[in-house]
């Protein structure tokens, strides 16, 4: 089968592999379209701690089954599907906990195992979501608005609630879609103003250009001096973490979705003296995919917006080359893996 493989950091290649054969309890499925993620673009930069060489990028993927076993989910061959990409060993406290994102061996596709990036992958079954009518496109968005719908239930955000989203790429743009979804007023900030215009795209109520604008003074005025009930972090930027804190509310809530590679100093005593909540988010859990992809099949989003560029599969290493020196004008970039049947 056809396959992009990143050979070594800034090196890809579409080559010949394997095709894989199903084993007990898995169903093979035909890619259709993979979503490049932040992280699969650190991979091919080399920025990616976790990924050994070669690697085949991927974990947000749409699908159309090959062949499955009996199963309670109603899965059949020829549906349009999409899976969950993290593996949890299922041993380790968090697993036995319940807590499978934050399993302490996780292995996602595309970093620690082969992604989606090839023609066919061999999939455990109960990984496998149905489409419920979803597109090939609109299903390799699910993963993506996952891991932002899994964040912003990870603190109360209730109707009416003054919402800030530091930073619109587009795990913030889903964020501001989670937000919204709850009921809340929702700003956004970023620097680039074409991704703020397309966060009112997506319902904020407000933006803010961090780069023309002091983002305190502004969240105050918005606030009325108060500060924002939730600052859902969207960077991994310090300077963004920070920012979070000086316009969050007291007794406020602050949601870390950015992954953050440089140290952050600041003194802590701020957090006790705003009593703020401070919460981390990781992966997502299966019951925040069945979630998104009810969301989706409402007709209450419409996350194709969110797609700036489709490449064919031979071009891959266009695709890649095109988001690491993204300016900010693309959002998410889909490769088209295959056809449906």
């Amino acid at each position: 089968m056809k396959t992009v493989l990143i050979q070594k950091p800034f090196e890809i290649a579409v080559t010949d592999t394997e095709k894989p054969v199903a084993k007990e309890g898995e169903a093979l499925l035909k890619i259709l379209y993979g979503g490049i993620c932040g992280a699969d673009v650190a991979s091919y930069t080399g920025n990616q701690p976790f990924t050994t060489y070669p690697r085949i990028p991927g974990h947000e993927f749409s699908a159309q089954i090959v062949t499955v076993p009996e199963n309670k989910m109603g899965l059949k061959a020829g549906d349009v599907v999409t899976a969950n990409p993290y593996f949890n060993c299922g041993e380790c406290y968090s697993c036995r906990r319940g807590y499978v994102n934050c399993c302490t061996d996780n292995r996602t596709m595309g970093v620690q195992r082969d992604g989606s990036f090839c023609e066919y992958v061999a999939m455990p079954v109960e990984r496998i979501y149905a489409g419920k009518g979803l597109s090939a496109k609109e299903l390799a968005l699910v993963e993506p608005f996952t891991i932002s719908y899994h964040a912003l239930n990870r603190a109360p955000v209730k109707p009416g609630d003054k919402v800030l989203i530091v930073g619109a790429g587009p795990i913030g743009l889903f964020a501001l879609i989670s937000a919204v979804n709850k009921g809340a007023e929702v700003y956004v900030s970023d620097i680039l103003d074409g991704r703020l215009e397309k966060a009112k795209q997506f319902g904020a109520a407000g933006v803010i250009n961090s780069s023309k604008v002091n983002i305190v003074d502004k969240a105050m005025e918005i606030t009325h001096g108060d500060g924002f009930d939730v600052c859902v972090e969207a960077c991994g930027q310090s300077v963004t973490f920070l920012n979070c804190i000086d316009c969050a509310a007291f007794a406020g809530q602050i949601i870390l979705i950015g992954n953050g590679k440089k140290e952050t100093t600041f003194l802590h005593s701020v957090l006790l003296k705003k009593e703020l909540n401070v919460h981390g988010s990781r992966n997502s859990y299966p019951s925040d995919f069945k979630a998104v992809i009810d969301l989706i099949a409402s007709g209450k989003v419409d996350v194709l917006k969110m797609v700036s560029d489709i490449y064919p599969m031979e071009r891959a290493d266009e695709a890649f080359k095109a988001l690491a020196n993204n300016n900010g004008d693309l959002c998410k970039v889909l490769v088209k893996i295959g056809e449906e049947d």
